[in-house]
Formats: C-alpha cells, sequence, structure tokens
C-alpha cells in the first residue's frame, strides 16, 4: 500500500473524482481517498511512481505531492528479503572465490572484490528505474529530499566507485570516498527509522518492494566498516 499527498479536495466529489482517474492508472488495483487527510491510499502489486499519479491529475485541479508512504511493511519476513539475501549472497561468493592466492584467502582482496560487486550491482538495479529510484531516494536521503537531481546522480556515484574498486582497490581516496558517500547515506536511513517513517527502500532501486529497516542500517554500515578497514590496512 502507498500513500500520496493530493492538493485541491475539497468535497466528496472531489474524492471520488480523484478516486476514479487514479483507478484508472496502470498497475493500481484499488484506490482509497482520505479526503479530511488530503492523501489517498493505492493498492498495487509493484511500487507506483509520483510521476504516473501526477500524469492521471494533469488538466484538473487536483495535484499529488511528497509520498507519504512509499512502501508499507506490516511485519518482517525472510521472504521479503530474499532477492535482497539472493544478491549480497552471490557477490560473497564471486568475491570469496576470487580472493585465494596461492591456497591463502585475502582478507583485504576479498573486501574490494565484494565493495566492486555491491556497487556495480546495486547501481544496475537502480538504473533499471532511474526516474522510481530518484522519487523514493528523496523520500529519506538528507542530500537528495532537498536536491532532487542527487537521486538521479547517486547511482552514477555507486557505478563510478564499483569500477574504481576494480581499477584501484587500495587507494586511500576510494575509501574515503566510500565513507562518505555510504557514511551520509546511513544517516538519512537512520533519521526515518528513528522517525518511525513506514518508507520503502531504494537499496535495489524500484524493482524489487523491500521495505527500509535496520537490514538497510546493516548494509550502509558494512561497506564504510570495509572501507575504513582497507583504509587502516
Amino acid at each position: 500500500m502507498q500513500s500520496f499527498e493530493i492538493t485541491g479536495m475539497t468535497c466528496a466529489g472531489c474524492a471520488a473524482k480523484v478516486r476514479s482517474l487514479l483507478a484508472g492508472v496502470k498497475g493500481i488495483d484499488s484506490v482509497e481517498v482520505d479526503l479530511e487527510g488530503a492523501r489517498v491510499s493505492v493498492d498495487a502489486a509493484k511500487p507506483i511512481a509520483l510521476t504516473a499519479i501526477s500524469e492521471a491529475l494533469q488538466g484538473t485541479k487536483y495535484s499529488a505531492g511528497i509520498t507519504v508512504q512509499p512502501f508499507v511493511e506490516s511485519k518482517f519476513s525472510l521472504r521479503t528479503y530474499y532477492p535482497l539475501a539472493l544478491v549480497i549472497g552471490f557477490i560473497t561468493m564471486v568475491a570469496s572465490i576470487t580472493s585465494f592466492r596461492e591456497g591463502a584467502f585475502d582478507a583485504m582482496g576479498f573486501m574490494a572484490h565484494f565493495m566492486a560487486g555491491f556497487f556495480l550491482a546495486f547501481s544496475f538495479f537502480k538504473l533499471l528505474d532511474l526516474r522510481g529510484f530518484a522519487e523514493s531516494y528523496a523520500g529519506y536521503d538528507l542530500l537528495a529530499m532537498r536536491w532532487k537531481a542527487y537521486g538521479f546522480i547517486y547511482p552514477f556515484i555507486e557505478l563510478a566507485l564499483g569500477i574504481a574498486y576494480l581499477v584501484a582497490p587500495h587507494a586511500d581516496a576510494l575509501s574515503m570516498a566510500t565513507i562518505i558517500v555510504m557514511g551520509f547515506s546511513l544517516l538519512g536511513v537512520l533519521r526515518a527509522l528513528l522517525n518511525k517513517q513506514r518508507i520503502r527502500c531504494a537499496c535495489l532501486g524500484t524493482v524489487f518492494n523491500l521495505p527500509m529497516s535496520t537490514v538497510t542500517i546493516a548494509e550502509d554500515a558494512l561497506m564504510v566498516a570495509m572501507a575504513g578497514a582497507m583504509l587502516m590496512g
């Protein structure tokens, strides 16, 4: 279930009109209108972009605002996190295999390979729906919510970091850049969870329906910790 702020609704007729317009949006199964709260809740199998809501209301006096609850997950479920676990599992497996040197395990090599795989894979999923990611990311990232363009730039930053870990994995500047980028992202996640915001995690873009949770904190914190270890190593 997703919720969006809607301005311009003043009566039951307005609510009925908005409900009718949004019911025609591809992918939406049902629409609930909260006239007093000036918001609508839509039920859909996949996340609905704010732009789709705005386009449906184009030409009327109604307009869609900031997504209030882009994602709601009522309870923790291992099935929910299966896509994330699968991606992390594959990255870990490949990084482990490529980190053996003459029969010995290279811990620094493992971290470099893991981080390269992490950034390349996660940027790939974000780039599959760049606009959708940017809108979701603006719901909790401290910079993206103030400067929308950052949401469009961020996947390319991850892509650049992934390539850099393949080319010059032990560069101190690279480790510092990772700590700054992921550390700042972590602040936005912490803020969202402390404020008990029930929002959608954009770590794998809009391809998978993942909730924001402590898993997201662990993901960002792990990258910061690995970059710190490589910086000190």
